[in-house]
């Protein structure tokens, strides 16, 4: 098979995916905005799900390739202010995404906590809680990723720039700068990334535990079924796990198309096959796990 044949699949196979990725995260918000709507009283789990929709929608939309030329010229500013617009938008909604996931264990640990423990003090007031970790991962990503403002143009003639798509490049940084930016992103990712790991072993536990107990209760012929607790933990912990894979394979595909440092198509679309692959499936698990959407979607379709 030619190259060409591979890079014509692989295009393809990413807009599919941004396609499907859209309209399941689409849903997933609709679905979990009408349940608020109705309920008054959201769970805080509601929330974090409508959030981390939202930002998987701006992450699939500001995905730099998505963009055709010829949507690209319809965006009626310069040409350096997209790419600025664009790159900060995609980058900040991919950070989001990691923070938010990370929100949405802890919030499950507490939730599914027994009042001994530390953390089920902040069960009363979860919702205002939840609303200040928003402003704050809001304000650390925005702020964190400024430099792509600063260090993002449209493509020209300089030669120390590093190509990102077909219209936009990154210009080189001050070495300082640069191991600066390096530890604060790494910081920040092995932060959140260390908290789900934590979060999901405290959640691991639980299942364990809670397992025993029930085979314990059904041996005295005592029928279960399974809690929505339980539910959601196994549900958070698939999401987890699936995202700290695509995470690790996104980071060694990053590193390879750094040493490129220039554009190469097949190399992007595979990277963003790969970047995109949670905010697909995600809102396909979420959506799947929820027995009050599978049932608005029967109805609907009766």
């Amino acid at each position: 098979m030619s190259k060409i044949s591979v890079y014509v699949i692989i295009k393809n196979m990413y807009f599919l995916q941004s396609g499907i990725g859209i309209l399941a995260n689409v849903s997933l918000l609709f679905f979990h905005v009408f349940t608020i709507h109705l309920v008054h009283r959201p769970r805080p789990t509601d929330i974090m799900t409508c959030h981390l929709a939202f930002v998987h929608i701006v992450m699939l939309l500001t995905t730099l390739d998505i963009l055709s030329e010829d949507m690209f010229r319809l965006l009626n500013f310069s040409n350096e202010f997209k790419c600025k617009l664009v790159l900060y938008m995609s980058r900040v909604s991919r950070d989001l995404s990691i923070s938010t996931t990370c929100l949405l264990t802890i919030v499950q640990v507490i939730t599914i906590s027994p009042s001994s423990f530390y953390l089920s003090r902040f069960k009363r007031k979860l919702t205002k809680h939840v609303a200040i970790a928003f402003f704050c991962i809001w304000s650390l990503n925005l702020s964190s990723n400024s430099n792509m403002i600063i260090y993002t143009v449209a493509h020209s003639n300089r030669t120390n720039l590093f190509n990102v798509s077909k219209h936009c490049s990154r210009s080189s940084m001050n070495s300082i700068i640069m191991a600066l930016y390096f530890l604060l992103v790494l910081s920040q990712n092995v932060f959140f990334v260390g908290m789900m790991l934590l979060s999901s072993m405290y959640m691991v536990i639980f299942l364990y535990s809670h397992q025993r107990k029930s085979a314990y209760l059904h041996s005295i012929s005592i029928s279960l079924r399974i809690s929505p607790a339980k539910r959601a933990t196994r549900t958070v912990l698939l999401l987890v796990s699936f995202f700290v894979v695509m995470y690790c394979v996104d980071i060694v595909i990053s590193f390879l198309s750094s040493i490129l440092w220039r554009y190469e198509p097949l190399v992007l679309y595979v990277q963003t096959l790969v970047g995109n692959a949670y905010a697909t499936v995600s809102p396909l698990v979420l959506i799947s796990s929820d027995k009050s959407v599978i049932g608005i979607l029967q109805k609907m379709l009766l």
